[in-house]
């Protein structure tokens, strides 16, 4: 449900008719070089579409114009070929709507030492154009990422690769539908938030639904269905004995498959890419969607535990941006510390509903007991996370805006085996150390949940928080505590906010 192919980048490049037609024409055919240089690129996500060099005012408002109309295009690539007094830009850029990455490039990479002269000055000018459009762009209070480099650089293709991955899931945003069933969990502040400001801002809507529309499409499913569904999970997954058939828990796997394909169902037919439900509201299931809130994440949908639609959003987001990328992606909560000295870290993990998009080996489908809820035993995938970097981040509303925490972490393989924790899990040891970045998470509010990615890096989240205009804290390696404390303090300035209530 995650497809790049339709999607497209504008290439606009910028000049003027002061240099003659012989110049730009020679622009013209730069330009279409790096386009195609790009589009060939394996690390270059999406296609990146060329258009007409542009000279004047009304030439660049009028694509600028088509851009934001333009419902496959998410974003502009603008590069200054020469110089492009910015000015004409002004009418253009005060209207766009659809992000902007700034290419500062040189067709030419090495400047001819023995030949240079001032056809080659005039025309090698983007040292000095891409500065003109710099202060606009910053004059106007422009969100856009500045990528600099030779066009056929590595570094160029993955700063451009970044960005146009948090362009799709921008754009994914726009027209994202969440679904809540059931409100979020009772007394927790950090799952509320205000959901018309989420749509102004973001560009999600978020709507609840009653329970009994979802156990409506629960019990309308065929049973031949089932049976499929069922082989299913026997060809995929191994099944404890209690799960197979014949096995006393057999009702209780026909149960979970039955939610799984009425959820799929309801989430399909309505265009939904994200979900929400809460163990507290479950009348009418027999379980708490366990094994379907996995695997439908596995196939891209968000999913928020207790009702928590901010972070269903995010975890929807990042599949977006992680598309096409090695390593899973998936919702997560910080659970339990280990103190340990010698190897401190976090233990992460849910009541049952973790992406089995993070996994190295066959998870096993197995059934336990809950204990809350108050419902059936829920059927769940049981698996360790693959290990290596990972990014845990996490959507608040801080009332005047909303704030994007990201921490970087190192997933590690546990010290020993959990043969008595039935669920899916990661062992994380957070950059720069876990003291300093729990600190860190506690000091910003961080939420419990998050959004759990072995695929991205802060700089995705980054520049998808720019676009959203987002408040954007990164902890990693070099965060200092009291730095951290500064910038939320100063970022707090910046939004005009009261130190007291």
């Amino acid at each position: 449900m995650i497809d790049y192919a339709p999607l497209e980048a504008w290439f606009v490049t910028g000049s003027q008719h002061l240099y003659g037609p012989e110049t730009l024409a020679q622009v013209e055919r730069d330009s279409r070089a790096i386009v195609e240089g790009l589009n060939n690129s394996a690390a270059v996500p999406v296609r990146v579409v060329y258009k007409p060099v542009l000279t004047t005012p009304e030439e660049i408002a009028a694509v600028l114009r088509d851009a934001d109309a333009a419902g496959n295009c998410i974003g502009i690539i603008a590069w200054m070929h020469t110089f492009s007094p910015a000015k004409m830009w002004i009418g253009g850029l005060s209207r766009l709507r659809k992000p902007l990455c700034h290419l500062h490039t040189q067709f030419g990479r090495d400047i001819p030492w023995a030949s240079i002269d001032m056809d080659f000055m005039n025309l090698h000018q983007s040292a000095h154009g891409d500065r003109e459009f710099g202060f606009i762009c910053s004059r106007l209070r422009m969100q856009r990422k500045v990528v600099v480099g030779h066009w056929e650089d590595g570094a160029v293709h993955h700063g451009l690769s970044v960005w146009l991955r948090a362009a799709a899931a921008w754009h994914d945003s726009q027209t994202m539908k969440i679904a809540r069933f059931g409100d979020n969990m009772r007394q927790v502040a950090v799952t509320e938030g205000d959901k018309v400001e989420a749509e102004l801002r973001l560009g999600y809507s978020v709507n609840g639904y009653g329970l009994g529309d979802l156990v409506a499409r629960v019990n309308s499913v065929a049973e031949g269905a089932v049976n499929e569904l069922c082989a299913e999970y026997e060809s995929r997954y191994g099944l404890m004995e209690e799960l197979r058939e014949g096995g006393a828990k057999r009702e209780s796997l026909r149960a979970a498959a039955r939610i799984e394909l009425g959820l799929r169902s309801f989430l399909e037919e309505e265009g939904f890419h994200a979900f929400t439900d809460t163990f507290e509201n479950l009348h009418g299931l027999e379980q708490l969607p366990g094994i379907a809130a996995q695997r439908l994440m596995e196939d891209g949908y968000g999913f928020g535990a207790e009702g928590d639609w901010k972070h269903a959003a995010l975890v929807r987001s990042m599949k977006v941006m992680a598309h096409g990328l090695q390593g899973g992606t998936s919702f997560m909560e910080d659970y339990t510390y280990h103190f340990d000295p010698s190897g401190p870290g976090v233990l992460g993990a849910h009541m049952l509903e973790i992406c089995p998009s993070l996994a190295t080996q066959q998870p096993s489908c197995e059934i336990h007991p809950l204990g809350i809820g108050g419902k059936a035993d829920p059927v769940r995938l049981v698996f360790d996370s693959a290990t290596g970097i990972a990014v845990n981040a996490s959507i608040v509303d801080m009332g005047e805006r909303f704030r994007m925490v990201v921490n970087t972490v190192d997933v590690v393989e546990p010290p020993a085996s959990l043969p008595r924790l039935p669920v899916a899990r990661a062992l994380w040891q957070p950059r720069p150390d876990l003291n300093t970045a729990a600190a860190a998470w506690i000091y910003a509010g961080g939420a419990h949940h998050t959004g759990f990615s072995l695929a991205l890096r802060p700089e995705h989240l980054e520049d998808f928080a720019a676009m959203a205009g987002l408040e954007f804290l990164l902890i990693d390696g070099d965060t200092n505590l009291r730095q951290f404390r500064n910038e939320l303090r100063w970022n707090d300035a910046a939004y005009g906010v009261s130190a007291s209530r």
